[in-house]
Protein backbone atom coordinates (compact mmCIF):
# COMPACT_ATOMS: atom_id res chain seq x y z
CA UNK A 1 0.00 0.00 0.00
CA UNK A 2 2.85 2.31 0.95
CA UNK A 3 4.15 1.67 -3.53
CA UNK A 4 0.55 2.61 -3.98
CA UNK A 5 0.69 5.85 -2.08
CA UNK A 6 3.93 7.10 -3.89
CA UNK A 7 2.72 5.78 -7.18
CA UNK A 8 -0.11 8.03 -6.59
CA UNK A 9 1.21 10.75 -5.73
CA UNK A 10 4.03 10.73 -8.92
CA UNK A 11 0.64 10.66 -11.14
CA UNK A 12 -0.93 13.82 -9.37
CA UNK A 13 2.41 15.66 -9.30
CA UNK A 14 2.69 14.88 -13.47
CA UNK A 15 -1.29 15.95 -14.42
CA UNK A 16 -0.88 19.30 -12.02
CA UNK A 17 2.27 19.61 -14.43
CA UNK A 18 -0.21 19.53 -17.32
CA UNK A 19 -2.84 21.83 -16.05
CA UNK A 20 -0.01 24.36 -15.31
CA UNK A 21 1.12 24.00 -19.17
CA UNK A 22 -2.62 23.90 -19.94
CA UNK A 23 -3.29 27.10 -17.98
CA UNK A 24 -0.22 29.10 -19.85
CA UNK A 25 -1.79 28.29 -23.29
CA UNK A 26 -4.90 29.39 -22.31
CA UNK A 27 -3.40 32.51 -21.18
CA UNK A 28 -1.72 33.22 -24.50
CA UNK A 29 -4.34 32.12 -26.54
CA UNK A 30 -4.55 35.88 -28.24
CA UNK A 31 -0.53 36.65 -27.67
CA UNK A 32 0.77 36.86 -31.24
CA UNK A 33 3.23 34.18 -32.27
CA UNK A 34 2.62 32.27 -28.87
CA UNK A 35 3.26 28.47 -29.67
CA UNK A 36 1.30 25.61 -27.58
CA UNK A 37 3.26 23.73 -25.01
CA UNK A 38 2.59 19.69 -25.22
CA UNK A 39 3.33 18.52 -21.82
CA UNK A 40 5.10 14.65 -22.24
CA UNK A 41 5.20 11.78 -19.74
CA UNK A 42 7.05 8.96 -18.89
CA UNK A 43 6.87 5.96 -16.91
CA UNK A 44 9.24 6.09 -13.74
CA UNK A 45 11.47 3.03 -12.84
CA UNK A 46 10.46 -0.73 -12.55
CA UNK A 47 11.05 -3.26 -9.79
CA UNK A 48 11.53 -6.96 -11.37
CA UNK A 49 10.09 -9.40 -9.49
CA UNK A 50 10.18 -12.01 -12.31
CA UNK A 51 11.98 -11.26 -15.56
CA UNK A 52 10.81 -13.15 -18.61
CA UNK A 53 13.40 -15.43 -20.18
CA UNK A 54 14.09 -16.41 -16.38
CA UNK A 55 14.26 -19.81 -15.26
CA UNK A 56 11.04 -20.89 -13.53
CA UNK A 57 12.36 -24.52 -13.11
CA UNK A 58 15.34 -26.22 -14.34
CA UNK A 59 14.40 -26.89 -17.87
CA UNK A 60 11.59 -24.02 -18.29
CA UNK A 61 11.55 -20.43 -18.68
CA UNK A 62 8.78 -17.60 -17.74
CA UNK A 63 7.43 -16.92 -20.87
CA UNK A 64 5.95 -13.22 -18.78
CA UNK A 65 8.00 -10.96 -16.85
CA UNK A 66 6.35 -9.52 -13.75
CA UNK A 67 7.58 -5.97 -13.42
CA UNK A 68 5.68 -3.42 -10.71
CA UNK A 69 6.08 0.33 -11.90
CA UNK A 70 6.84 3.21 -9.27
CA UNK A 71 4.37 6.03 -11.60
CA UNK A 72 5.10 9.11 -13.60
CA UNK A 73 6.70 12.45 -14.34
CA UNK A 74 6.32 14.96 -16.73
CA UNK A 75 9.55 14.44 -19.20
CA UNK A 76 9.25 17.61 -21.22
CA UNK A 77 7.15 20.13 -22.37
CA UNK A 78 7.60 20.88 -26.11
CA UNK A 79 6.79 23.71 -28.29
CA UNK A 80 4.63 23.01 -31.39
CA UNK A 81 5.57 25.14 -33.85
CA UNK A 82 3.38 24.80 -36.46
CA UNK A 83 2.11 28.16 -38.07
CA UNK A 84 -1.05 30.12 -36.53
CA UNK A 85 -3.40 32.28 -38.21
CA UNK A 86 -2.84 35.34 -40.37
CA UNK A 87 -4.24 38.35 -38.74
CA UNK A 88 -4.62 41.29 -41.19
CA UNK A 89 -3.63 44.32 -39.87
CA UNK A 90 -2.89 46.76 -42.93
CA UNK A 91 -0.24 48.25 -40.65
CA UNK A 92 3.24 48.76 -42.46
CA UNK A 93 5.50 47.75 -39.62
CA UNK A 94 3.59 44.23 -39.08
CA UNK A 95 5.22 41.21 -40.52
CA UNK A 96 4.49 38.05 -40.59
CA UNK A 97 6.51 34.95 -41.40
CA UNK A 98 5.00 32.39 -44.06
CA UNK A 99 6.39 29.36 -42.80
CA UNK A 100 9.30 28.45 -40.68
CA UNK A 101 11.64 30.83 -39.17
CA UNK A 102 12.32 33.68 -36.70
CA UNK A 103 13.06 37.28 -36.85
CA UNK A 104 16.58 38.43 -35.24
CA UNK A 105 16.43 41.05 -32.47
CA UNK A 106 19.58 42.49 -30.75
CA UNK A 107 18.54 42.42 -27.03
CA UNK A 108 20.94 43.59 -24.33
CA UNK A 109 22.04 40.18 -23.53
CA UNK A 110 22.65 39.07 -27.25
CA UNK A 111 20.62 38.11 -30.34
CA UNK A 112 17.22 36.14 -29.51
CA UNK A 113 14.39 35.23 -31.67
CA UNK A 114 10.76 35.47 -31.88
CA UNK A 115 7.74 35.10 -34.39
CA UNK A 116 5.97 38.55 -32.96
CA UNK A 117 6.20 40.96 -35.73
CA UNK A 118 4.49 43.55 -34.02
CA UNK A 119 7.25 45.96 -34.84
CA UNK A 120 7.64 50.08 -34.87
CA UNK A 121 9.81 52.68 -35.07
CA UNK A 122 11.66 54.87 -32.09
CA UNK A 123 12.28 58.54 -32.51
CA UNK A 124 15.39 57.93 -34.91
CA UNK A 125 12.87 55.60 -37.01
CA UNK A 126 14.84 52.68 -35.76
CA UNK A 127 12.54 49.74 -36.60
CA UNK A 128 12.36 47.47 -33.05
CA UNK A 129 9.64 45.52 -31.03
CA UNK A 130 7.60 47.00 -28.19
CA UNK A 131 10.72 46.08 -25.67
CA UNK A 132 13.00 48.72 -27.46
CA UNK A 133 15.18 45.83 -29.00
CA UNK A 134 15.95 46.34 -32.74
CA UNK A 135 15.08 44.26 -35.10
CA UNK A 136 18.13 42.45 -37.31
CA UNK A 137 19.49 44.03 -39.47
CA UNK A 138 19.76 47.62 -38.06
CA UNK A 139 16.81 49.36 -40.26
CA UNK A 140 16.38 53.00 -40.08
CA UNK A 141 13.47 54.68 -41.84
CA UNK A 142 13.85 57.85 -43.17
CA UNK A 143 11.95 60.93 -41.14
CA UNK A 144 9.86 61.77 -44.88
CA UNK A 145 9.13 58.65 -45.91
CA UNK A 146 5.22 58.70 -46.84
CA UNK A 147 5.12 54.97 -47.72
CA UNK A 148 7.49 51.58 -46.53
CA UNK A 149 7.34 48.60 -48.39
CA UNK A 150 8.81 45.08 -47.26
CA UNK A 151 8.72 42.26 -49.78
CA UNK A 152 8.02 38.56 -49.44
CA UNK A 153 11.78 38.34 -49.71
CA UNK A 154 12.88 40.64 -46.73
CA UNK A 155 13.41 43.52 -48.85
CA UNK A 156 12.81 46.79 -47.11
CA UNK A 157 11.71 50.12 -49.49
CA UNK A 158 10.87 53.90 -48.14
CA UNK A 159 9.10 55.60 -50.28
CA UNK A 160 10.01 59.51 -49.71
CA UNK A 161 7.87 62.85 -50.39
CA UNK A 162 10.30 64.29 -52.36
CA UNK A 163 11.36 61.37 -54.67
CA UNK A 164 9.76 59.02 -57.65
CA UNK A 165 12.17 56.02 -56.96
CA UNK A 166 12.44 54.17 -52.97
CA UNK A 167 15.24 54.06 -51.32
CA UNK A 168 16.39 50.40 -50.67
CA UNK A 169 16.47 50.69 -46.54
CA UNK A 170 17.97 46.44 -46.61
CA UNK A 171 16.79 43.61 -46.49
CA UNK A 172 15.48 41.54 -43.10
CA UNK A 173 16.22 37.80 -42.91
CA UNK A 174 14.97 34.90 -41.50
CA UNK A 175 16.70 32.44 -38.83
CA UNK A 176 15.80 28.64 -38.78
CA UNK A 177 17.13 25.97 -36.27
CA UNK A 178 18.05 22.44 -37.16
CA UNK A 179 15.78 22.00 -33.59
CA UNK A 180 13.37 24.88 -32.96
CA UNK A 181 11.59 23.18 -30.54
CA UNK A 182 15.24 22.97 -28.51
CA UNK A 183 15.12 26.84 -28.46
CA UNK A 184 14.64 28.36 -24.60
CA UNK A 185 11.97 30.70 -24.08
CA UNK A 186 12.94 33.92 -22.08
CA UNK A 187 9.80 35.72 -21.89
CA UNK A 188 8.52 38.79 -23.97
CA UNK A 189 7.61 36.59 -26.86
CA UNK A 190 11.51 36.40 -27.34
CA UNK A 191 13.57 32.50 -27.14
CA UNK A 192 17.49 32.07 -27.21
CA UNK A 193 19.41 29.75 -28.74
CA UNK A 194 20.46 26.34 -26.94
CA UNK A 195 23.25 23.45 -27.51
CA UNK A 196 19.68 21.49 -28.47
CA UNK A 197 18.05 23.96 -30.75
CA UNK A 198 21.46 24.29 -32.74
CA UNK A 199 23.09 27.26 -33.83
CA UNK A 200 20.76 30.03 -35.99
CA UNK A 201 20.99 29.80 -39.89
CA UNK A 202 20.57 33.04 -41.44
CA UNK A 203 18.37 32.67 -44.65
CA UNK A 204 16.69 34.74 -47.52
CA UNK A 205 12.94 34.65 -46.66
CA UNK A 206 10.89 32.30 -49.25
CA UNK A 207 14.30 30.69 -49.83
CA UNK A 208 15.33 26.94 -48.76
CA UNK A 209 12.80 26.16 -45.49
CA UNK A 210 12.39 30.12 -44.62
CA UNK A 211 9.21 31.35 -44.74
CA UNK A 212 8.51 34.86 -46.93
CA UNK A 213 6.99 37.37 -45.32
CA UNK A 214 3.64 38.66 -45.15
CA UNK A 215 3.33 42.79 -44.78
CA UNK A 216 0.50 43.75 -42.15
CA UNK A 217 0.04 40.57 -41.10
CA UNK A 218 0.93 39.30 -38.20
CA UNK A 219 0.45 35.54 -36.84
CA UNK A 220 -2.07 34.66 -34.32
CA UNK A 221 -1.63 32.19 -31.40
CA UNK A 222 -1.69 28.43 -32.67
CA UNK A 223 -3.38 27.49 -28.91
CA UNK A 224 -6.69 25.63 -29.68
CA UNK A 225 -9.11 26.42 -27.06
CA UNK A 226 -11.17 23.85 -27.87
CA UNK A 227 -8.33 20.92 -27.53
CA UNK A 228 -7.04 22.61 -24.70
CA UNK A 229 -10.25 22.18 -22.34
CA UNK A 230 -10.68 18.84 -23.29
CA UNK A 231 -6.37 18.30 -22.55
CA UNK A 232 -7.76 19.97 -19.11
CA UNK A 233 -10.98 17.71 -18.64
CA UNK A 234 -8.54 14.60 -18.94
CA UNK A 235 -6.23 16.21 -16.72
CA UNK A 236 -8.24 16.79 -14.21
CA UNK A 237 -9.84 13.45 -14.01
CA UNK A 238 -6.86 11.83 -13.96
CA UNK A 239 -5.78 13.79 -11.29
CA UNK A 240 -8.98 13.08 -9.75
CA UNK A 241 -8.27 9.05 -10.18
CA UNK A 242 -4.66 9.28 -8.76
CA UNK A 243 -6.67 11.05 -5.53
CA UNK A 244 -8.68 8.24 -5.39
CA UNK A 245 -6.13 5.75 -5.75
CA UNK A 246 -4.56 7.34 -2.53
CA UNK A 247 -7.82 7.02 -0.83
CA UNK A 248 -7.87 3.52 -1.19
CA UNK A 249 -4.74 3.07 -0.11
CA UNK A 250 -5.24 5.00 2.65
CA UNK A 251 -8.55 2.67 3.58
CA UNK A 252 -6.31 -0.12 3.08
CA UNK A 253 -3.38 0.87 5.90
CA UNK A 254 -6.46 1.80 8.28
CA UNK A 255 -7.51 -1.70 7.94
CA UNK A 256 -4.34 -3.26 8.19
CA UNK A 257 -3.48 -1.24 11.68
CA UNK A 258 -7.10 -2.30 12.94
CA UNK A 259 -6.28 -6.14 13.00
CA UNK A 260 -6.11 -6.99 16.55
Amino acid sequence: MIRALNTAATGMAAQEQQVNSISNNIANANTTGYKTQRTEFEDLLYETVEEAGGRSAGDTEYTVGHQVGSGAKVSATRRMHTMGSPQITNRPYDLMIMGDGFFGVQTDKGINYTRDGSFTVDAQGSLKNRAGFPLLPNITVPPNTKSLNVSANGDVQAYLTDQTEPVELGQIPIFTFVNPAGLTDKGGNLAAVTTASGQAIQRVAGEENAGAIAQGTLESSNVSVMNEMTNLIKAQRAYEMNSKVMGIADQMLQTVNSIR
